[in-house]
């Protein structure tokens, strides 16, 4: 049972990762390089899809990290998984504080209501975006080393 809970949660955290790294370092430049409005409008798309599944999916990851903690308290490795934990609730905490409160305001932005300086707080989320990307990273890798 225990395993089988390592490697899903594993897993539901890695995709999470993948995701936000895309979003990170694939989508946002290729929204950033559109022409004309293309690109806050494809950014205001996301933030409204996003912005619906992903505080499930980092809370979900919460709660399976907290988990296998719990259950694998006696085991090896228990303070990484511990630790992963502890990284995945700063994310949360940040999320809350700095980036949805930004993302909340873009998905609702068009070409005729966004404010004058729309572009730097769209620069401001991707730097905090940057720093909650390496922060998942490093609990997905304290996770995956957990297994090894």
């Amino acid at each position: 049972m225990l395993t089988a809970l390592e490697v899903f949660t594993t897993v539901v955290v890695g995709v999470m990762v993948g995701v936000e790294f895309s979003v990170a370092f694939v989508v946002n430049p290729i929204l950033n390089a559109l022409p004309e409005d293309s690109g806050q409008l494809g950014r205001a798309h996301g933030g409204r899809m996003l912005g619906a599944v992903m505080p499930v999916w980092y809370l979900t990851s919460l709660v399976l990290v907290a988990v296998w903690a719990v259950i694998g308290r006696h085991d090896n490795g228990t303070g990484l998984v511990v630790t992963a934990g502890g990284l995945l609730l700063l994310s949360v905490i940040m999320s809350i504080l700095l980036l949805v409160p930004i993302n909340n305001r873009s998905k609702t932005w068009t070409p005729e209501n966004r404010p004058a300086d729309w572009k730097q707080q769209s620069n401001r989320w991707d730097r905090l975006h940057y720093i909650r990307v390496a922060i998942i990273v490093a609990a997905f890798t304290l996770l995956v080393a957990t297994l090894t």
